[in-house]
């Protein structure tokens, strides 16, 4: 995408967050550091971009990142608000993952030797948590928090240095999505559902939320899930029939449609929490190989009721969206290219990558809206599962 074509429109966007920043030259110097962001640059660090720029040094764009006063939730919130204008849609859903920034050294905030699904392995990285928003016309990263393991929370000394705020306590990621999910409903993007994987959907705390807040989810489980009086939910799965298994798409891949054999199966209302005729309705759901059909992976569900499962596939699938914005905003605006060091700078770094890659998602959005799923219904059959009307039900033990 060339930014000259799009200039108008990138322009639109810079005026709009122009009067977070109370001085014209912070104001030309975040212009500056957005348009280096989303331009051909080599590697997006602060000589590159200052040289991008037409400055003879760096100081200018380190200043912006480092001292100057400004505030990057308030950017924050007007993404959202441009992602809502821009993608937002009534079905959309908010999807919850973290990734890993590989760093050197000890000083960088929140660094340490943890496991990166990023690198795949543990690593000596940064941890951030994101939120990002999927609809038909397209996704992008609508929020973020820097994760701070034990080591730093409590080492008071270790976390002034890193210019950390005294009032920032240890929280986990789950606390931390949690808090990103309250702000994104509270904000004008519109969500129907959220989706996020195994780390997260384990958390009973997390889906409790979203039940409370009446939004619709479709979250991965480990195949140990413990499932409201059934047991584990792989011994469950392992008790659906042939028939219970329903061929779907969940989405297009770089090589097509994602397509898996699906098993979906609605749970027994809690009589003391969902009341007599409850508006939503719980599912247990499992993906398995068409290649492995030994590799299975489990889902827990809340959905309006009425809902199909070829919707519970979709939502499920929807969550490749967040790796796929994670690859885009690295590769194409600088995510992981920063070189700030302290927990101020990694803030006001993300959030300006993210908003130019928000930047690049409206504008391919506003060229051709990208399609939805496509699904290949199999037909059902009797089971150990009792059938009710089009869906299995699982009402006891298995």
């Amino acid at each position: 995408m060339q930014l000259d074509v799009w200039s108008g429109e990138l322009e639109e966007l810079l005026v709009r967050i122009g009067h977070r920043f109370s001085r014209v030259d912070l104001r030309r110097r975040m212009r500056a550091y957005v348009r280096g962001l989303l331009g051909p640059v080599g590697r997006k660090n602060g000589w590159q971009l200052a040289e991008y720029a037409g400055h003879s040094t760096p100081a200018g764009l380190q200043h912006l990142l480092s001292r100057a006063c400004w505030e990057p939730d308030e950017i924050r919130n007007d993404l959202q608000e441009y992602v809502a204008e821009k993608l937002g849609e009534p079905g959309g859903v908010l999807i919850i993952d973290d990734t890993g920034f590989v760093k050197k050294g000890v000083t960088s905030a929140g660094v340490q030797r943890q496991y990166s699904g990023t690198a795949g392995r543990t690593e000596n990285c940064q941890i951030g948590v994101f939120a990002a928003y999927a609809s038909a016309a397209g996704r992008a990263l609508v929020d973020r928090e820097l994760y701070l393991p034990k080591s730093w929370t409590g080492d008071p000394d270790r976390c002034a240095a890193a210019k950390i705020p005294e009032q920032r306590e240890f929280a986990t990621k789950g606390d931390l999505a949690k808090a990103m999910v309250m702000r994104a409903l509270a904000s004008p993007l519109p969500i129907a559902w959220v989706t996020a994987d195994s780390a997260y959907g384990q958390e009973w705390r997390f889906r409790r939320m979203l039940e409370e807040a009446g939004v619709g989810y479709v979250l991965a489980v480990p195949k140990s899930q413990h499932v409201h009086a059934l047991g584990r939910i792989d011994f469950a799965i392992t008790q659906a029939p042939d028939d219970a298994w329903e061929r779907h798409s969940c989405g297009d891949g770089a090589k097509g449609p994602r397509v898996y054999d699906w098993a979906a199966a609605r749970l027994p209302a809690i009589a003391d929490f969902d009341g007599d005729t409850p508006a939503h309705h719980r599912w247990v759901l499992a993906r398995r190989s068409l290649a492995r059909p030994d590799e299975i992976a489990y889902y827990l569900a809340y959905a309006p009721a009425g809902t199909t499962v070829a919707e519970l596939v979709r939502i499920a699938g929807s969550r490749w969206a967040i790796e796929e914005a994670f690859q885009a905003a690295k590769n194409e605006c600088g995510l992981d290219q920063y070189e700030v060091r302290r927990y101020p700078g990694w803030y006001r770094h993300i959030t300006l990558a993210m908003l130019a890659h928000a930047f690049l998602a409206a504008m391919a959005a506003q060229a051709g809206p990208k399609g939805a799923a496509e699904t290949v219904p199999a037909p059902s059959h009797r089971s150990p599962w009792r059938k009710s009307g089009d869906s299995w039900q699982l009402t006891h033990p298995c």
